[in-house]
């Protein structure tokens, strides 16, 4: 059974999402207080965050920012009635897997939490290494390396290289890769491009002329071994 840690102050919206996690089989843990929050958080395990921004003692942001501290693994779901692109991308810059803005259809806020889950297992599984050209990832320990380099990856970074590395060889568009971060499929965003950029930094012997991560005009990108 998987384990969520609900920090949300405002009563009934709690009352309702612990309800619907409860009726899927989930145990949840509510906090009200941010404190409280990442007190829980600190002392047991949870499969899942779902966070509230506005809160009392403790900002949510602040939370996010510690629990990325401890854990950089533990998807986060941030609830806000913050519709803000800027608001969106701030969370997502610190940390968070998905956003969600209140209010918010209870049948969407399940599909993401189980998309979240389904993802998070594959961080649960054993070692996984990937290696290809002179470069190797390691998807359990969130380490990368290419030429004598080592890198630490995001959960994001892990994310977009998981999805890109299992479709090796076909293309990976780009809306597929910004619903996987938690935006529209036609978001105005550079978000992905600043990644692949990132990557073939990371990867690529000459990043202009790259042999790993191609660019398919106007569609996405594939990843080639």
């Amino acid at each position: 059974m998987s384990r969520i840690l609900l920090i949300e102050d405002e009563q009934n919206i709690a009352k309702g999402i612990i309800l619907n996690l409860e009726l899927e089989g989930y145990e949840v843990v509510h906090a009200s207080r941010g404190d409280q929050g990442i007190n829980f958080y600190r002392e047991q395990d949870f499969d899942l965050v779902v966070l509230d921004l506005m809160l009392p003692v403790l900002s949510g942001e602040d939370i996010l920012v510690q629990i990325r501290e401890i854990n950089e693994k533990t998807p986060i779901l941030v609830l806000s009635a913050k519709d803000s692109s800027k608001s969106k991308v701030r969370c997502f810059n610190l940390g968070t897997d998905d956003y969600l803005s209140k209010p918010f259809n209870l049948d969407e806020f399940i599909l993401r939490v189980k998309r979240l889950l389904k993802r998070s297992s594959w961080t649960k599984k054993e070692v996984s290494v990937y290696q290809f050209g002179a470069n190797e990832i390691n998807f359990s320990d969130f380490k990368a390396s290419s030429q004598g380099e080592e890198y630490t990856l995001t959960e994001q970074e892990v994310k977009i290289l998981t999805l890109l590395t299992q479709n090796e060889g076909e293309v990976v568009t780009r809306g597929e890769l910004l619903e996987l971060l938690g935006y529209k499929k036609d978001s105005n965003t550079r978000t992905i491009d600043n990644f692949i950029v990132r990557f073939r930094k990371y990867f690529e012997v000459n990043p202009k002329q790259p042999k790993h991560i191609i660019s398919i005009r106007s569609v996405g990108y594939k990843f080639i071994k």
